[in-house]
């Protein structure tokens, strides 16, 4: 089982930067998906969660509105459209997983997923 992210780097605030997040190993079409971030010195915190058939999402309230989560299970990859960014959205971007039986469910808690990808740096700064 493995989750590989890509797509992070410098930007400058207002800019916009794609992550995504291949997955291997496993059915990926079966599985929720989230976005989660963590700076410097602060704790993990949810970003945004997509259910496992991409009926539903949801973000945290700092991104909502900018950020935009979707699936393509063909692919086994998941993205993370992030647009007018800010240097408070400067941190480390990790893709994560779950097993779920419900093609609705959101998992919008860092600590409910199992499997988790090596993260992708994410620099807002002029």
């Amino acid at each position: 089982v493995q989750l590989v992210e890509s797509g992070g780097g410098l930007v400058q605030p207002g800019g916009s930067l794609r992550l995504s997040c291949a997955a291997s190993g496993f059915t990926f079409s079966s599985y929720g998906m989230g976005w989660i971030r963590q700076a410097p010195g602060k704790e993990r915190e949810f970003v945004a969660t997509i259910s496992r058939a991409g009926i539903n999402t949801d973000y945290s309230d700092s991104v909502k509105g900018r950020f935009t989560i979707s699936r393509d299970n063909a692919e086994k990859t998941v993205y993370l459209q992030m647009n007018s960014l800010k240097p408070e959205d400067s941190a480390v971007y990790y893709c994560a997983s779950r097993f779920t039986y419900n093609a609705g469910t959101l998992y919008p808690v860092s600590n409910e997923y199992n499997t988790w990808g090596q993260g992708t740096q994410v620099t807002v700064s002029s």
